[in-house]
């Protein structure tokens, strides 16, 4: 049983873990999903905002493709180097002016963004009449090589557009062509808490159906504990019952069997003390019995006779009674009370009590001691015994049905783990409270709230 619970729930974990990881992927699916979709976005709208620059400034752009020819021609003649000409195209006079007009374009036009850009130079090409290509400069797109903007990496931007350029004119009756090739690239400033917004929805339905997977997970296994748990009970109760009924019904045979002897039954004194055997085994066996019926029920369907009592005279009088029963017990009472009236029913409680008592015997106590004092408008009564004591661990599951502190794995104590469980049953329907303070080898304290 135990090897299949660890089996099921190692699979359920598997299955937990996989379908986590599925929720995740399909999770970060949609973030790329999102991502690359906000990008076409910021692409198409800046897209309509810039074309060649000439819609910023007519101007400036007139003086930068005099600046073009002007180098391209100054190369042609020899007077620059390739090295010139880049310097001279990365270092212009208009550039900080450029780029603060189209920092306002975007912010006029794209007012829901705040945009970083940069706009980096990758090729500047000469063509002499038919003569091949002179690349005076091609390089991939680095932040180096920017021509405008204000981003200073290209780390966290992307590409946004291309533009590729042409310029056509004639030096010393030769016919040159210029190409040249610039890119864009935008960072919009906090894009991830955008994609998340715009996630929020997905986000919040992921994270419930984890949770709900978890949650579910725990329940069925907390259940499956639980069963396992039930059926160790049942077990063992039928082990105990067993037990229990053996020596009467043992008895009972043995002396049945007696009773057969001629002999016996013409002895007026061994008759009647087996038959007296045989009525204590019978009130024995009647006794396991009502234990078990009275203990089936719930704390809501006992029915209660309660009246009104004075309270120490009832707990003096249930001392008094167990003293006759275990007179080698040394039990005292300390009561902090007196003449306090309860409405109380009188039969159930002193079963309750005298479990409590027995209970404190059966593990190992030689002297107890019975105290009685009011706690925030409630009558404490509690039981402190010299016994074993009981386990931190064990504690909690004192009350629960046909529960037995066990050494080690064995049971070495003689009952059928319903005393306690009656006792907070009974207490539970006098609207009342039982707690337990214990250490190993330093005894137990049982306390009861009653309502005043």
């Amino acid at each position: 049983m135990k090897r299949r619970i660890n089996l099921l729930i190692a699979f359920s974990v598997l299955a937990l873990v996989v379908l986590t990881t599925v929720q995740c992927y399909l999770v970060k699916t949609a973030y790329d999903y999102k991502v690359a979709q906000f990008h076409t976005q910021i692409k198409n709208e800046i897209g309509q905002i810039t074309n060649n620059y000439s819609d910023i400034d007519s101007a400036l752009t007139a003086k930068k493709e005099t600046l073009y020819k002007k180098l391209s021609e100054n190369y042609i003649q020899g007077k620059n180097t390739r090295l010139d000409i880049k310097k001279g195209v990365l270092e212009t006079e208009f550039q900080s002016a450029i780029t603060q007009q189209l920092q306002r374009k975007f912010e006029r036009d794209l007012p829901n963004f705040k945009i970083d850009f940069a706009i980096v130079l990758n090729k500047f090409i000469l063509y002499k009449n038919t003569q091949k290509a002179d690349t005076i400069f091609s390089e991939k797109p680095f932040i180096q090589n920017k021509l405008y903007g204000n981003l200073t990496s290209l780390n966290h931007a992307f590409l946004v557009r291309s533009y590729v350029g042409t310029t056509n004119g004639i030096f010393e009756n030769q016919d040159y062509k210029l190409l040249t090739e610039d890119s864009m690239y935008v960072s919009v400033i906090d894009w991830e808490m955008i994609i998340l917004r715009r996630m929020a929805f997905i986000l919040v339905l992921s994270l419930l159906s984890i949770l709900t997977l978890i949650s579910l997970f725990v329940i069925a296994i907390k259940a499956l504990i639980k069963q396992k748990k039930v059926s160790d009970v049942k077990t063992d109760f039928i082990n105990n019952i067993t037990h229990e009924l053996k020596t009467p019904l043992a008895t009972l045979g043995i002396s049945t069997k007696i009773l057969e002897q001629k002999n016996i039954r013409d002895n007026d004194e061994n008759f009647n003390s087996i038959v007296n055997t045989i009525s204590r085994q019978n009130n024995r066996l009647q006794s396991l019995i009502d234990q078990v019926m009275a203990n089936s029920l719930a704390e809501n369907e006992i029915e209660l006779q309660k009246e009104k009592i004075d309270t120490e005279d009832f707990l003096l009088s249930i001392v008094n009674d167990f003293k006759l029963t275990f007179p080698k017990i040394d039990i005292k009472t300390d009561f902090g009370t007196s003449k306090t009236v309860l409405i109380l029913d009188k039969f159930h409680l002193t079963t309750a009590f005298l479990n409590v008592l027995e209970n404190a015997v059966k593990y190992g106590s030689n002297s107890i001691t019975v105290k009685t004092k009011i706690v925030d408008k409630q009558f404490s009564i509690s039981f402190e015994d010299d016994g074993i004591g009981i386990a931190k661990n064990k504690q909690a599951l004192l009350f629960e049905k046909f529960y037995r502190v066990e050494q080690g794995n064995l049971h070495n104590t003689k009952g059928l783990g319903l005393g306690l469980y009656y006792v907070n049953q009974i207490v539970k329907a006098h609207q009342g409270s039982v707690s337990v303070i214990s250490d190993l080898g330093k005894g137990t304290q049982f306390t009861i709230l009653l309502k005043v």
